[in-house]
């Protein structure tokens, strides 16, 4: 059987070049990884940043655990710069890994198993050895307690073995995927030691004892939380950690909300700043620090898909088990309004569920710059539409069976109402009462999680590596599962056999030909009334905080961003 052979970490100081020039050095889900056992950092990275200063970022809310894999609590931001995992994934390609944890990994032709060895030299902060012990404590654990996405792929494994002191083999059983060994290989690695007298299925705010390039320093919850970098981090030479973790600390800083977090950043406190507002990003940036130069404001491209954002219906309720109803519904929202109005025409049209992507249906590769609206003959349209599903205007209102149409629309962002209010005056016109409720936070992903909506504002996040997230979108079986996100409730026999065969594509090729039929599947649905998205990243950071020229296809990493010149640290 045919093996693939992911060699060990180069260290030239140890191991040769020549031995491992012909092996394929990585793991990707498709085609061959782009880096080989040559290569001593990633083509994104400034292998001369110098190492120094604080970086500070803004969190909303507040958090009650450090633990992040276990579904109890909220969990403090940062946590990936804490916890190190078996191989390291790069964002310069659609997925790919490479050793970090585990130096090798093999995986047989059919994927059905895959072999990791550990690198001798991977320490947990404690000085202590990473073993293979406790890469499967890790594993059980994480699949008795984990978060349920760990849990779902986690319970695919039909076998553990313990090869011998430094190699583990993980056995597929029914239901395994292209995908299985992949999600594997990113798996967390715990501490044994520190976890197996203490209650992973819980908050925690002890810190425990982990690896990975920054330690926790202190926090206080509702406030900050601070990591420091480890100078001794066993892999800051590795491939994937050459060039990255410059800063000597992170810090997040906790706002009750985003407005009051902006202001935190125009004075100073926080030094790095995604924008997700465009009008704030036109006209909020206006304090002293921008005009002095102080302060640095960049568009960066990227090339990964967008959030599908949109209005979406939920069909396991009236009016929404009706395609024609949707059909009509979408025809009465005006995107190049919006957009003029309240994104100075800078937005693009969302037409795919996975926008800003080659995955994106053929018939709608081509983005307009305006989509073709005429609200007169819309309306007709859509007027049709409705008659034809048996509605009529009565006293100016759509009925039927002596009901009016009348549905419930939530929204948790407030900056989004504007977008809302402006679709519910065209409804209005067709008789149609649409009314908007601004929910909190807590309520929002309450009534999200159980479906108790007509229609919600909210949105999908694919990759440019798609899997079996994709059933877990558009499924029938997500459809009755709460807590999932098929948001709409979508079931169709051609969704499910398309979403499920998703994670089993072997070439490329393959993957963007299923990609683009479930797209187009998608769209025939009319299952939400799609939005914009910006295909740049708006950020905005003080000097001296400095950036690489090159962005990868993911976008910014902020992890290879440093500080030049003064990089004294300010704790408040």
């Amino acid at each position: 059987m045919i093996k693939r052979l992911i060699p060990l970490i180069l260290i030239s100081a140890l191991f040769p070049l020549s031995a491992y020039a012909q092996d394929q050095y990585g793991l990707a889900m498709h085609g061959d990884p782009k880096y080989t056992a040559d290569a001593t950092h990633l083509d994104y990275v400034n292998t001369d940043a110098p190492k120094g200063g604080s970086l500070k970022i803004a969190a909303i809310g507040t958090f009650d655990t450090v633990n992040p894999f276990s579904i109890k609590g909220k969990s403090a931001q940062g946590l990936h710069l804490f916890y190190d995992r078996l191989m390291a994934r790069v964002w310069d390609e659609p997925f790919t890994l490479y050793p970090l944890i585990a130096k090798n990994a093999e995986m047989p032709e059919d994927r059905s198993s895959i072999t990791f060895t550990i690198d001798e030299r991977a320490r947990f902060h404690d000085g202590t050895p990473i073993t293979v012990d406790d890469v499967i404590f890790s594993f059980e654990t994480l699949k008795e307690s984990g978060r349920p996405n760990m849990r779902r792929i986690y319970q695919l494994i039909d076998n553990v073995e313990k090869l011998d002191q430094n190699s583990v083999k993980f056995s597929f059983g029914e239901g395994y995927d292209r995908e299985t060994g992949m999600i594997m290989a990113i798996m967390p690695v715990l501490s044994q030691k520190y976890w197996k007298d203490r209650t992973f299925d819980s908050t925690t705010l002890d810190i425990p004892v982990s690896s990975g390039p920054y330690k926790i320093k202190s926090f206080d919850p509702g406030h900050r939380i601070i990591y420091e970098r480890d100078p001794d981090y066993w892999a800051k030479d590795s491939l994937t950690n050459t060039g990255h973790n410059n800063f000597d600390e992170i810090v997040y800083e906790y706002f009750r909300d985003n407005s009051v977090a902006f202001e935190g950043f125009a004075s100073g406190v926080i030094t790095f700043r995604r924008e997700g507002d465009l009008r704030k990003w036109h006209t909020g940036y206006t304090f002293p620090a921008i005009e002095s130069g102080d302060v640095m404001k960049e568009a960066l491209p990227h090339g990964r898909p967008e959030k599908t954002k949109g209005f979406i219906f939920n069909t396991r309720r009236e009016p929404f088990d009706d395609i024609r109803v949707r059909e009509a519904i979408n025809l009465l929202f005006n995107r190049n309004a919006v957009n003029e109005i309240l994104f100075n025409n800078e937005q693009k049209f969302i037409t795919s569920y996975f926008p800003n992507s080659e995955f994106e249906a053929l018939a709608f590769r081509e983005r307009p710059e305006k989509m073709p609206f005429d609200l007169r003959g819309n309306m007709r349209l859509a007027s049709q539409l409705l008659k034809d599903a048996g509605w009529s205007v009565e006293n100016g209102v759509q009925t039927k069976n002596g009901q009016p149409m009348s549905f419930e629309l939530i929204l948790q962002n407030p900056d989004e109402e504007k977008i809302a209010l402006h679709f519910q005056q065209n409804l209005k016109r067709l008789g149609i009462d649409m009314r908007i409720r601004l929910t909190d936070s807590a309520g929002f992903v309450r009534r999200l999680n159980t479906y108790d909506y007509d229609m919600v504002l909210h949105h999908w996040q694919s990759t440019l590596s798609p899997g079996t997230e994709q059933v877990v979108y558009w499924s029938c079986e997500a459809a009755e599962q709460e807590g999932r996100f098929n948001y709409p409730g979508i079931c169709d026999e051609e969704i499910d056999k398309l979403a499920g065969s998703v994670a089993n594509t072997v070439t490329r090729e393959e993957l963007v030909d299923t990609m683009r039929k479930l797209d187009a599947k998608l769209l025939e649905g009319h299952y939400m009334v799609p939005l914009f998205y910006a295909g740049v990243d708006h950020v905005a950071y003080w000097k001296p905080i400095q950036r690489p020229e090159t962005t990868p296809l993911y976008g910014l990493v902020l992890e290879t961003w440093w500080m030049d010149g003064d990089t004294s640290t300010n704790q408040d």
